[in-house]
């Protein structure tokens, strides 16, 4: 299959599933495209793919280390919900990392008491962001 032949493969599949868009509150037909677009002054993530909602222009980035590169991170977020995302993992990232918590455990834990499963690309709202947050830092 061409590159160009999966891509729009993949887009299909996008207008068929659809990926929720924290800012329009609703699942959207996103576009596939690239960093190029993005993030024009960033030369580096120019081949990098990135889903789009043109109705708002917020953007989600990839797994693009993964066999389905162009599977969505998580759900569209707002610039504010993006920044509330970085800042749970200025916390979360230090616990696993220095080993105080394995990663899988701290995840556990954080999707026992908030009763859905826990991903930071999963957070749709700032709401929800700072009851994480307030998680994350009781394991500080």
């Amino acid at each position: 299959m061409t590159n160009e032949a999966q891509r729009r493969e993949e887009s299909e599949l996008a207008e068929l599933l659809g990926i929720r868009c924290c800012s329009c509150d609703a699942e959207v037909q996103a576009r596939l495209t690239d960093g190029a677009e993005i993030y024009p002054h960033r030369p580096d993530l120019k081949d990098l793919p990135f889903w789009r909602c043109d109705q708002c222009g917020n953007f989600v980035g990839c797994h693009h280390k993964t066999k389905n590169r162009t599977r969505p991170l998580g759900c569209i977020p707002t610039p504010e919900i993006k920044n509330a995302r970085k800042e749970i993992h200025k916390i979360l990232d230090p616990i696993w990392k220095s080993g105080k918590m394995a990663r899988k455990d701290i995840y556990a834990k954080l999707t026992d008491e908030l009763g859905w499963k826990y991903h930071t690309a999963h957070i749709r709202s700032v709401e929800e962001a700072r009851k994480v947050y307030r998680i994350v830092k009781r394991y500080a």
